[in-house]
């Protein structure tokens, strides 16, 4: 069996097959120990698992889990003490950084402290040149010196980045393998990122040094937790199938918990990649290629942009630290359902980044104190009497009424108080929505906003309005839609080497680097079968990072056809300009290996007869743009395909809740999922028909 697992700030998300169909189940989440929640969740999903099948106990589990640890630890500062080895001379390289200035005219940027202060920085007396020749040898003498330095230090990890080491690796290996004979969880930069670029690859392999005795601690617990959980105790004698536990990569594909170990930095967008994938599969199954992403949680909103194609950069920051491994392009700000209110110095209205989580968590949930974002929504009445998940979580309207009362400031109404905690939310995410949209030279009004998150719903017309979007894609299971996409991930490795080399035409550089891809290549493709999976099943990409001579960045192509044209062409479309008669550079090969894993076939749903009503559940009066009207409550549960309405109207489900305003129209297709489009014309409201 296998299960998908999503941690959230405020929910723990999972996602399983039962009897040919999807199910969701959510139970809340655990700051301190998030391996707790996902062993509740397990052990859930067995139990009604087991309520439909005969359930034996050598029944293996496949575990499929996104996790915010990695994240949090580093904005947080909770890592582990890291020792950082490097080449003689260079070891206040985190510190010098590069000299461009993220704010240009604030005088006043702190930039992070290291994660590596500078008395647990030594330099080893060793040096490589540009091509990789030896100018002085790593002499054993120097490994023994290093490694009872690292013996009294007793850091908890050990990064390694030498100078020129993506080049020739043999002087980082003479070391890692000593300080890990001795028995330190090393992180070696010739294995993290194997590029150029000094100060981003020892960015890069300090940071995954850093997290490495966090993910290492959680994986295995989680490992344990989820083989309890699933057998019910101690895994019995009879089992012959293991729990097998992966875990989502920032890049959109899943790895094994042991790799993720190693390399926890791939890891640090897991949760927003998961919501990712599963938009694109929600938008295919609608017939939509261009689309932007909501995804809102209980702590933020993750955006994303997506025409076709799922788009990487390597040029990323985590907490304000370069980390240069491949990830999706998403944007996230400090804007969820959790995210507090307050008045500044000013008296101006605030809303995040700070998040109630999931404990204490809202005041509507009965142990939070101060107003958030679903408090609003609650006084707003957008929720109903019936609560959250079904009914099984009930919310406390009354008690977020009265002390978001007492909260209010200098606004008349409590009313107009919650009310104005969603614009400066939404003012929050459509800023979010412009950077990757409008900034970069996209036009929202092209692309259909696919909402989900829990929250998503509540915020997604209100957006496309503001943003003049005409539609809304509302994928099923919107509240557990990042468990979906992980559930349907592929297992994905990359490699990457800096060749830095000059072509003049496509012809003249196909012969020249189809031997370095080669090795890269196979490297690739024995990794997955590592994995398990045999060659039928393994798709391998190869694609160029290029440059004009004398740039300082690159794009990526596709390393088949004339990829010199392909790239002229693509720095027309990003940057506005391109110059066929420059000379051009492959700086990185960059391979991508994929492991086709087994997806849960695409679910329809019954069509409506003609001329049937619409399921309605009854109605409620709520506050919709500043006015109260009455709207009907549609239990998504009861849609058919076909089913029709325009708003005022609330959506409630399981996993989110909808809110469907006056002059947008609902078309329920036949895999249950909703296409929401802003209309002025007349229709029919949803209790009438």
């Amino acid at each position: 069996m296998r299960i998908a697992i999503d941690t959230g700030g405020t929910f723990t998300d999972c996602v399983f097959v039962r009897n040919g169909k999807l199910e969701i189940l959510k139970v809340p989440s655990q700051r301190d120990m998030p391996e707790e929640a996902i062993s509740a969740a397990v052990r859930q999903a067995r139990k009604q698992f087991a309520s439909t099948h005969v359930f034996s106990d050598d029944r293996g589990l496949d575990l499929v889990c996104a996790t915010t640890v990695g994240t949090n630890a580093l904005l947080e500062r909770r890592g582990g003490r890291v020792l950082l080895v490097t080449t003689a001379g260079f070891e206040d390289l985190l510190e010098i950084g590069r000299q461009a200035r993220t704010k240009l005219y604030d005088f006043f940027v702190d930039k992070p402290e290291p994660l590596v202060p500078a008395r647990d920085r030594i330099g080893a007396n060793e040096r490589l040149a540009w091509d990789g020749a030896t100018i002085q040898e790593l002499s054993r003498q120097e490994v023994g010196r290093i490694v009872r330095i690292v013996r009294r230090a007793k850091p908890e990890a050990v990064a390694i980045c030498f100078l020129f080491s993506f080049r020739n690796r043999r002087h980082e290996k003479q070391l890692a393998d000593a300080l890990r004979k001795a028995g330190y969880l090393t992180s070696v930069s010739h294995e993290i990122l194997p590029e150029f670029r000094e100060y981003e690859r020892t960015s890069t392999t300090v940071v995954n040094a850093y997290l490495a005795p966090l993910m290492s601690g959680y994986l295995l617990g989680t490992q344990n937790r989820a083989r309890a959980a699933w057998y019910s105790g101690p895994r019995p004698r009879t089992a012959t199938t293991p729990v097998r536990v992966r875990v989502m990569q920032s890049n959109g594909g899943i790895i094994s918990a042991e790799k993720a170990a190693q390399q926890p930095v791939t890891t640090i967008l897991s949760g927003p990649a998961g919501g990712v994938i599963g938009a694109a599969y929600a938008a295919k199954l609608a017939g939509l290629s261009k689309i932007i992403t909501l995804d809102m949680g209980g702590t933020s909103t993750d955006v994303a942009l997506l025409s076709g194609e799922l788009r990487t950069t390597s040029e990323s920051t985590a907490a304000g630290f370069p980390v240069a491994v491949p990830m999706l392009e998403i944007h996230t700000v400090g804007a969820g359902g959790g995210s507090i209110a307050r008045f500044d110095r000013g008296g101006a209205l605030r809303v995040g980044p700070e998040s109630a989580g999931a404990e204490p968590g809202p005041i509507c949930y009965g142990r939070g104190e101060q107003p958030t974002v679903t408090d609003a929504h609650a006084v707003l009445g957008h929720f109903g009497a019936t609560g959250l998940l079904g009914g099984s979580f009930p919310l406390d309207a009354a008690r977020a009424r009265s002390m978001m009362e007492n909260a209010r400031g200098a606004f008349r109404r409590v009313e107009d108080f919650a009310d104005g905690i969603v614009a400066v939310a939404n003012a929050v995410m459509e800023k979010a929505i412009r950077v990757i949209s409008v900034e970069r030279g996209h036009d929202p009004r092209d692309y259909t906003l696919v909402a989900f998150g829990g929250a998503g719903g509540l915020h997604a017309c209100d957006l496309a309005s503001a943003l003049e979007m005409r539609s809304v894609l509302l994928p099923l299971f919107p509240g557990g839609l990042s468990a979906l996409g992980i559930l349907r991930a592929d297992v994905v490795r990359e490699f990457s080497r800096t060749v830095l080399l000059a072509v003049h035409d496509a012809r003249q550089g196909s012969a020249e680097f189809r031997k370095l891809f080669g090795p890269i290549a196979m490297e690739a493709k024995r990794a997955l079968r590592q994995e398990g999976f045999p060659p039928s099943r393994i798709r391998v990409e190869q694609r160029l990072d290029m440059r004009y001579a004398g740039q300082a960045y690159e794009l990526s192509v596709p390393a088949s056809g004339d990829f010199v044209a392909a790239f002229h062409r693509v720095h027309g479309q990003r940057y506005g300009y391109h110059d066929s008669s420059r000379a051009v550079e492959i700086v990185n090969l960059r391979v991508r290996a994929t492991g086709i894993t087994e997806k849960p076939a695409a679910e329809t749903i019954a069509r409506a007869p003609r001329g049937s009503k619409m399921p309605i559940a009854g109605s409620l009066d709520c506050v919709l743009n500043g006015e109260r009207q009455s709207a009907a409550m549609v239990a998504r549960a009861e849609l058919r395909n076909g089913d029709s309405f325009v708003g005022p109207a609330v959506i409630s489900e399981y996993s989110a809740t909808t809110l469907v305003p006056i002059c947008w129209h609902a078309q329920v297709d036949r895999h249950g999922q909703i296409l929401l489009t802003r209309t002025r014309k007349t229709g029919r409201h949803a209790r009438n028909n």
